[in-house]
């Protein structure tokens, strides 16, 4: 799963990478560094933890992502 979030921090899209096939759990954010995470749950621990749909120019596909990344 990749997902797309327009932050309002930035012009540059905050990317989400979740790629169970090839076990692939990453992030770019609004200052586009990113992070790599071992799991699921530690990209959606991380997520909760520095992120909040405040910050997305859409709260609703902000609250789809996690939606979707916690079915996993």
């Amino acid at each position: 799963m990749d997902f797309s979030l327009q932050s309002h921090e930035s012009a540059v899209p905050c990317e989400v990478v979740a790629d169970e096939e090839n076990g692939r759990y990453m992030l770019r954010k609004a200052d586009t560094s990113g992070e790599v995470f071992n799991t699921p749950s530690e990209l959606i621990q991380w997520i909760e933890t520095n992120w909040s749909a405040e910050q997305f120019v859409s709260t609703a596909a902000f609250h789809e992502m996690m939606k979707q990344l916690k079915s996993i």
